[in-house]
């Protein structure tokens, strides 16, 4: 096989000269890759930009929160007394605190037992919670804390058996066994402390005697009972309220934890003690740094901006986006939303400049610290108007609950035509005496807001009227398919009409409360028949005068109006006009709708950087095609200097014979 080699026959360096045309060919893609290394420069520079702008957004979205510019402190000169925190809206003063006594809870422990596996009975324990008056010896319902029936059978009738019965029913106690060092006692704790949650554990022994000494009835705890009849564990913890004097008025509560002593603050108190002062005060420095976070936020997102579109006229250096017109529009876009005033505020302050903050030379902001504390001492709520989402009603009984995206600022005009209410069951007049509950009224059945009760047993004894409507309401808020959806109701006897009502605490048109079921005698007995209940109805009425939508106690502006989306609680008051509300949207919330824009993928810096991106494939195709043109101009080249080539080799070849022969024919002429 014959060995070729371009240029071999001419001596020409073709495969130079080739590689020199192809240079000279190739410089259309020097330029593409120079144009596309410039626009993934860009890409990342606007990379840069979105990330800072993100940065910005987070800072800016923080500021819609109210409690970062209306804070208050609730300092104790003692924290080991007590602690305190307090809310935006607590009572500012010194008070002294002076704690007398702690809240507890109540313990009761049952008899020895010699092994925890040992059988204690079987039968019901209704654990029942209120407030034993020793000097009356009577134990009066808490009836905002439900009753629990826990059922003890052959399975779990053992000590141990009965603890985990106790502690998986979530029935308001806890359960342990206490080794004393000669038996094993029964320990029940009441989870909230307090004298309205005494204990009293009533017994359903299903060896017939509830009260005695044997089965079940071992661990049944009735205070008003005598000892061994009823009242069969021992109390070692009694149930305490914390006592707590505060400029000289006396507090007493059930839990250590007090929150409506002072308003707005609450107080964890730990120990008794001396009068201690309590400071509660607002605020300033958490302003402080909130508006100089602010500003610390923008003017590093100015920064970014001014590096990526600056120009160095000593280094000749431009920024990656100099001249881009989008990165000038992202700035502007944000100074133009800092330079306009907070539309629709209720308080005395609507501009940056009006608390400190002002834009320098360079375009940076900065605060004057002198005028933002002359703003925070003269009008301290009013300065979250400059950055938050609020809405501030005239009316007291009036509360903003929240607004939508479609929300405009304004001064919107507020009409209730119908106040919310709850369902109410009202029973059938009765005698008005005590009521005794038995084997023929003890059962019932409800659905309350559409949720259905299991049979709820009362327990059996006498009541006055005022004890059966505790007993009711403690049953019914005691039932787990009640429970589990947050369902509850309140039970009351109406003295003068001598009727039992029972009331849903849910507001609106969701609001029911229907019998479902009874005893036989329970008609004649309490006046409760099988019925529906009056249900309860939604708020209604107008914002801006337009018809808003009710849902309980929320009035809600509806679609098509300026203030879409206002959402507003009517919690009392009477219908017709109820004054006006002035929503308004701060700084904080434009700039992070603004950078919403911004960042979006259909916003501002998508459609440059999806236009770049474009650019980038049109690139690469037009790369493609150049390389497939420059093949073939390679090849065309290589077929010409080969053809070349081979001219060149038989001109030389026949230059070299003819040189030959005339050689010879003088060699033989001087022969």
């Amino acid at each position: 096989m014959a060995i070729s080699s371009p240029g071999i026959g001419s001596n020409l360096d073709i495969n130079g000269i080739i590689g020199r045309l192809m240079q000279i060919e190739s410089q259309p893609l020097t330029v593409l890759a120079r144009k596309e290394a410039s626009y993934q420069a860009k890409l990342s520079a606007y990379g840069n930009l979105k990330g800072a702008l993100a940065s910005f957004q987070s800072t800016v979205r923080g500021l819609n929160d109210v409690a970062k510019f209306q804070k208050v402190t609730a300092t104790s000169a003692d924290t080991t007394l007590f602690s305190a925190t307090a809310e935006r809206t607590a009572a500012l003063g010194n008070y002294n605190v002076e704690v007398k006594q702690l809240a507890a809870s109540q313990k009761l422990s049952s008899k020895g037992f010699a092994n925890t596996s040992d059988n204690v009975g079987t039968g019901v324990l209704n654990i029942q919670f209120g407030t034993y008056d020793s000097g009356a010896n009577t134990f009066t319902l808490n009836a905002d804390k439900p009753a629990r029936s826990i059922a003890i059978d052959t399975k779990n009738q053992s000590l141990a058996g009965i603890r985990d019965a106790i502690n998986g029913a979530n029935a308001g106690v806890t359960a342990a066994i206490v080794n004393d060092g000669s038996s094993n006692k029964l320990v029940v704790t009441s989870t909230d402390s307090g004298t309205s949650n005494s204990i009293r554990i009533l017994v359903a022994d299903d060896d017939g005697n509830n009260t005695d000494g044997a089965g079940l009835s071992q661990l049944a705890y009735d205070p008003t009972k005598a000892a061994g009849s009823g009242k069969n564990q021992t109390e070692t913890v009694a149930a305490l309220d914390a006592k707590v004097v505060i400029d000289g008025v006396t507090v007493t509560k059930a839990s250590n934890t007090i929150k409506d002593a002072i308003e707005g603050v609450t107080l964890n108190v730990a120990k008794v003690g001396v009068v201690t002062k309590l400071a509660v005060e607002r605020d300033a420095g958490v302003v402080k740094s909130s508006v100089e976070t602010f500003v610390k936020a923008y003017n590093a997102l100015a920064k970014t901006l001014k590096d990526l579109t600056a120009y160095d006229p000593k280094t000749r250096q431009a920024g990656m986006l100099q001249g881009d017109a989008t990165a000038r529009g992202v700035g502007n876009q944000l100074k133009a939303v800092l330079n306009s005033a907070v539309a629709a505020v209720g308080g005395k302050f609507d501009t940056l400049s009006d608390i400190g903050v002002a834009f320098q030379k360079d375009g940076t902001l900065a605060v004057d610290s002198t005028k933002l504390q002359k703003a925070i001492d003269s009008n301290y709520n009013d300065i979250a108007d400059v950055f938050a989402v609020l809405g501030r009603p005239s009316d007291s009984a009036v509360k903003f609950e929240a607004s939508a995206a479609a929300t405009k600022p304004g001064k919107y005009d507020v009409e209730v035509t119908q106040l919310a209410s709850r369902a109410l069951y009202t029973g059938n007049a009765i005698t008005g005496g005590d009521v005794v509950v038995d084997a023929n009224n003890d059962n019932l059945a409800l659905k309350i807001d559409g949720v259905k009760t299991g049979t709820l047993k009362l327990t059996r004894q006498t009541y006055t009227v005022a004890e059966l409507a505790k007993e009711m309401q403690t049953q019914i808020n005691g039932d787990s398919a009640l429970r589990a959806a947050g369902v509850t109701v309140k039970v009351e006897y109406d003295a003068t009409n001598k009727k039992f009502q029972i009331t849903s605490n849910r507001y609106g048109s969701a609001s029911t409360v229907e019998v479902t079921s009874v005893d036989t005698n329970t008609k004649a007995d309490m006046g409760i028949e099988v019925k529906a209940g009056t249900a309860g109805a939604d708020v209604a009425g107008t914002i801006n005068g337009h018809e808003a939508a009710g849902a309980g106690q929320y009035l809600t502006a509806a679609a098509g109006s300026p203030a879409e989306g206002l959402k507003l609680l009517i919690e009392a008051g009477a219908v017709g006009a109820r004054g006006s509300v002035n929503f308004s949207q701060g700084y904080g919330d434009q700039l992070n709708k603004a950078s919403d824009n911004l960042l979006a993928s259909t916003g501002m810096i998508a459609g440059r950087t999806g236009g770049i991106d474009r650019s980038i494939k049109e690139i690469d195709k037009t790369r493609e095609m150049l390389n497939a043109r420059l093949m073939s101009i390679e090849s065309r080249y290589r077929a010409q200097f080969n053809a070349l080539d081979r001219v060149i080799s038989g001109m030389t070849s026949t230059s070299t014979y003819l040189a030959q022969q005339l050689a010879q024919i003088a060699n033989l002429s001087k022969g």
